[in-house]
């Protein structure tokens, strides 16, 4: 069993390949709030700022804190906008809270799935690379030069994954471990900020670290030094897909909509009823009236892998499907996949059968992920 995976996503300065992009949204209108403040004797950390009610504390805020100073910057329009946009809600996000969701086009088709984290001042978008400049545009669009928009640069994004990450990366930036799954924060590496969420693409337990470009090679040597391996794209691509995650190119495209994605979860159902983001109609029509095809887990019977574009055909030898990533799993010990089949078709249990190089192969349709994830949903503290 892997005890531990690192995932270098992004390692020489020179190359712009990154696995994905930083898209820092800030208010240009007027409707923000800006407080500053200073804590003699505090040292660098992150500071918040809350009010009571009813007895409860609420944090509406964080900032960090350099030589005992902060300042504070908000702005309530941008969620607002931002709905319109994504079908997520973004207005009850808690500061340093990142959730998953979708740029579409008015049918529901996905341009990319990506990240939202609330930062102070904004949000923090983690893009796809092969899709960084088209998003870029989109929003630049949609947003109507309303907001500082940068698409940044100057930052790499690695990522540790693996039960034992959360040990190893403490060793480094202490207090890493006190935060929950799809939360971040900034901490500071070398006398610069780095934001770190607890997150990843491999069902695992893990981190993404956000770093400026000329620390990555330290924070890299540091990180293999504590015990980290250095793993490739395919076994990254391996685990995912034990996990059941989507990967753009593939589970998700511009001719597929969240729905059929089997990614219902991820738009709440006040968005839905509230039908007041791009193709909220698509997808409420979807939700009432069901889809033509959608996306299932496949497991072969026997050791033969079924790969992208392998069709799918059921027992009266008819096409109802096409694979769209099959590998072998280590951690269940034989052959997985994923693909779209016709909704008919798509129970658990069904048989198909899989074409690989011109001969047909049982297999069944089941349900995802093929392998539990190991997040951490919460921290004792």
């Amino acid at each position: 069993m892997i005890k531990y995976i690192f995932t270098l996503l992004s390692v020489f300065i020179l190359s712009n390949s990154y696995s994905q992009q930083i898209n820092l949204l800030k208010s240009n209108v007027n409707n923000t709030y800006e407080i500053k403040g200073e804590i003699i004797g505090l040292q660098d950390t992150s500071v918040m700022l809350a009010y009571y009610f009813g007895g409860k504390q609420y944090a509406t805020d964080t900032a960090f804190s350099e030589n005992g100073k902060f300042v504070f910057k908000g702005d309530e329009t941008l969620a607002k906008d931002l709905e319109k946009i994504f079908p997520t809600e973004l207005n009850n996000a808690k500061l340093n809270q990142s959730k998953y969701s979708f740029l579409m086009n008015e049918e529901a088709g996905i341009y990319d799935d990506l990240i939202i984290t609330k930062i102070e001042g904004g949000y923090v978008i983690i893009l796809n690379a092969a899709c960084k400049d088209n998003d870029h545009k989109i929003l630049s669009k949609l947003l109507l030069n309303k907001y500082d928009m940068n698409l940044d640069e100057s930052r790499s994004l690695i990522a540790i994954q693996g039960p034992r990450s959360v040990q190893i990366l403490n060793n480094i930036i202490k207090g890493v471990e006190n935060l929950n799954f799809m939360t971040g924060n900034w901490f500071t590496y070398k006398e610069q900020k780095i934001f770190i969420t607890r997150s990843g693409y491999t069902g695992e337990d893990g981190f993404e670290i956000s770093i400026e470009n000329h620390l990555v090679e330290d924070f890299t040597k540091e990180i293999l030094e504590k015990g980290a391996k250095l793993i490739g794209l395919g076994a990254r691509d391996t685990l995912r897909l034990e996990a059941g995650l989507c990967l753009y190119g593939h589970e998700l495209d511009i001719n597929k909509t969240p729905i059929e994605a089997n990614l219902k979860w991820a738009i709440s159902k006040q968005r839905i009823e509230n039908s007041d983001f791009i193709a909220s109609d698509v997808i409420k029509n979807q939700i009432i009236e069901g889809v033509k095809k959608i996306r299932v887990g496949i497991k072969p019977e026997g050791r033969i892998i079924a790969r992208e574009k392998t069709k799918i055909f059921n027992e009266d030898d008819l096409l109802v499907g096409e694979v769209t990533s099959g590998t072998f799993g280590p951690s269940v010990n034989g052959p997985v996949a994923m693909g779209y089949i016709k909704k008919e078709f798509s129970k658990k249990n069904t048989k198909v059968f899989l074409e690989v190089r011109g001969k047909k192969h049982p297999a069944n349709i089941c349900g995802l992920p093929f392998y539990k994830k190991s997040y951490v949903k919460g921290v004792n503290k």
